[in-house]
């Protein structure tokens, strides 16, 4: 082999990756995945429409597209396998270092359309994950129903409320519809859950599927429900919810907790470290558009501060660059005062 032909080789990325961290969409149709291994084939129907996009969100948390990729090779490959065996990614690493944007840059670069999230607190079910019912909305419009046709007899009778009007699937239940490609779920900070909500989430997570009591006892063959996304609507036959194609499911944690051997042992686990100099320039740009003066000290400082064991994010080194490029803003005084407190080490508080 000639040593040109041996440098092609080492950059071309292994053939099993469809996933390689640069957000750039594809210029023709969305790329292929992978099969899935049979243990992870599901056969939910009916397939709904596909989801709409959102280039807004994905600007916000991406910027604009970046030669090169935006993660290491060995991230790379964690998603890459997440993609292929059809597994929960459950990212950890420290505050603001990019864990929830990673769905974003999936769903941007497979065009796998908007990103479902779903951000935890300590008061999140899994029932709220999944759906939604409005018991005394529906008591309430059946009531005016039933008065109304009480006030106008011999008239033509008007249709009883749609149990389907309110029922609204949360992000984990629209996930899981049958779509012809995977949707992108993100479950933010699940280590800010209740204790059991890890738990709760085993069974759905294995099986990729869920009913809904409500729609099971009504007995209706098909029931149009609300989703997630907006102005979306999804059917649903006999009440019961199975995906066709896996959701890419993303799960941070900032490691404030561990998670029983049992759900971890149905994740892939992804440490993300903080971006390299080179991947701090280029956020930065791919967030202003250019390279600003001044860019370079900034991210050295900011890279100095992360190695000398300070807790950073990089929303402040953007909120630093914004500021520092501002017209009229100087950097000495009270202007360097204000960066240092925007760059503070957010582990001691103040």
């Amino acid at each position: 082999m000639t040593e040109q032909a041996s440098a092609a080789r080492s950059v071309t990325p292994p053939s099993w990756r469809v996933f390689h961290a640069t957000g750039q969409p594809s210029a023709g149709a969305a790329p292929d995945l992978p099969q899935p291994p049979p243990w992870r084939v599901f056969s939910g129907s009916p397939l709904q429409s596909s989801p709409p996009d959102d280039a807004a969100a994905a600007l916000r948390r991406l910027g604009t597209v970046q030669e090169g990729p935006q993660l290491r090779e060995e991230e790379i490959n964690a998603v890459n396998a997440a993609i292929l065996l059809r597994r929960p990614l459950l990212v950890t690493g420290p505050p603001g270092v990019g864990k929830s944007t990673l769905a974003y840059l999936i769903a941007r670069e497979l065009g796998l359309g908007r990103v479902l999230p779903w951000s935890i607190v300590s008061r999140t079910t899994l029932r709220g994950g999944l759906y939604e019912y409005d018991a005394i909305g529906r008591a309430q419009a059946i009531a005016a129903w039933r008065a109304g046709e009480a006030r106008e007899p011999g008239s033509e009778p008007a249709s009883a409320p749609d149990l389907g009007d309110f029922l609204t699937l949360g992000p984990l239940g629209t996930a899981l519809l049958a779509y012809g490609r995977p949707r992108v779920l993100l479950v933010d900070e699940l280590d800010k859950s209740d204790i059991d909500l890890p738990n709760d989430l085993l069974h759905v997570l294995e099986n990729g599927s869920y009913e809904i009591p409500e729609l099971v006892r009504a007995g209706d063959t098909e029931v149009s429900v609300f989703t997630d996304d907006p102005q979306g609507r999804a059917v649903i036959e006999s009440g019961r919810v199975e995906c066709a194609e896996f959701p890419v499911v993303v799960i941070t944690s900032n490691g404030e907790r561990e998670f029983p051997a049992a759900f971890r042992r149905r994740c892939l686990p992804l440490e993300m470290r903080p971006p390299s100099r080179e991947q701090l320039v280029s956020i930065v740009v791919s967030h202003l558009g250019r390279r600003p003066e001044g860019v370079d000290d900034l991210v050295e400082d900011f890279v100095t501060r992360l190695e000398g064991g300070g807790t950073q994010s990089v929303d402040q080194l953007l909120n630093a660059v914004q500021l520092t490029t501002a017209e009229g803003f100087e950097a000495d005084g009270e202007g360097l005062q204000l960066l240092r407190m925007l760059l503070r080490d957010l582990s001691k508080g103040r």
